[in-house]
């Protein structure tokens, strides 16, 4: 109901040359309908996913555990590592792009599937595997890196048009958050040196927290739901088609609810991962996301382990992201 009044406000307004809010409805209008089944897990599909996603979560986030430079940087190296061989499972040659942060190496992860197109446009998907110290960092981003995973897997074999890149990026917490040891950062750097095409950046954040109260930064609590039962797709203002085009892709064949927003940064929590990284050269990018701390009580704390994930839920929202990456594959 909100909304509706919003928008005939702003048409009005925008009738006698006041445009302001006719542009502000037009960052939070989003095509299709969402879903409103949070659902459970039906075909054989969707199981296997859900068992894989339980699988790579209690890896990163039980049998490894806390994985960061400050504090743990032997579980850090752990955790690259599993990611590198579980890409490796999958059929692919992973390569690492590595650096020094003081006496320890880190290093992002990128797989490739070379696309047909001469354009040369790439997509990447991505997902930081490091924790914040203190936690061991299930939905914070165990669940990402799972998510990541699992596409990998579906897509390995594929022949898009435009080229796929799975990257699992390190150093994403703080203290390196937002500056120039964040993973992406040095990622989305050298891409842009190398003059890379990047088409579309979709960030995986936090993914496995559903239900209960949501919160939201001022103003945002007036338009969307107060129970967090959905997932978000948020970009800047330049990514604004992205943020359509993703979010139309998931709501054609998927049921689960699901919300979309393009922002300015400046409104807390619309940066807060690896699309901002993307951002600062210039690239389309957006994050799909549970919301995190707006959302998940145990966020960034010793109480953010596997045992909390909603993995049933996760795993409808990764068979919706597998439509969201074919569509972009294909350059649609």
């Amino acid at each position: 109901m909100f909304r509706k009044f919003l928008r005939e406000i702003a048409i009005r307004l925008a009738v006698y040359g006041i445009p302001l809010l006719t542009a502000g409805w037009y960052m939070i209008r989003m095509p299709g309908v969402s879903g409103t089944e949070l659902g459970t897990v039906q075909t054989r599909h969707d199981l296997e996913l859900e068992q894989a996603l339980r699988r790579d979560v209690a890896t990163l986030a039980g049998e490894i555990g806390e994985r960061n430079v400050e504090f743990e940087p032997l579980h850090l190296a752990a955790a690259a590592e599993f990611v590198e061989r579980s890409f490796l499972k999958a059929g692919y040659t992973p390569h690492s792009q590595s650096y020094l942060v003081g006496n320890v190496s880190c290093r992002n992860i990128e797989v490739e599937i070379r696309g047909t197109s001469p354009s040369g446009e790439i997509v990447v998907i991505g997902a930081h595997y490091d924790s914040v110290p203190g936690s061991p960092g299930a939905d914070d981003n165990a669940t990402g890196v799972a998510a990541l995973l699992a596409l990998a897997r579906k897509f390995a074999g594929a022949h898009p048009v435009r080229t796929l890149r799975f990257v699992a990026f390190t150093n994403e917490e703080p203290p390196y958050f937002w500056t120039e040891q964040m993973g992406s950062n040095v990622y989305a750097r050298e891409c842009r040196r190398r003059g890379d095409r990047i088409a579309a950046m979709v960030s995986l954040e936090s993914l496995g927290t559903y239900g209960g109260p949501q919160r939201y930064p001022f103003p945002l609590h007036y338009l969307y739901p107060a129970t967090g039962n959905f997932v978000g797709f948020v970009g800047n203002l330049s990514s604004r088609t992205l943020v359509h085009q993703t979010i139309a892709a998931f709501r054609q064949t998927t049921p689960f609810p699901s919300e979309g927003a393009s922002l300015p940064n400046a409104i807390p929590g619309v940066g807060w991962s690896d699309h901002w990284s993307f951002w600062r050269q210039g690239y389309r990018a957006i994050e799909i996301t549970d919301t995190a701390p707006y959302r998940n009580m145990n966020y960034h704390t010793p109480q953010d382990s596997p045992d909390k994930i909603d993995y049933p839920r996760m795993a409808s929202v990764v068979a919706g992201l597998e439509r969201v990456v074919e569509m972009m594959a294909a350059g649609q």
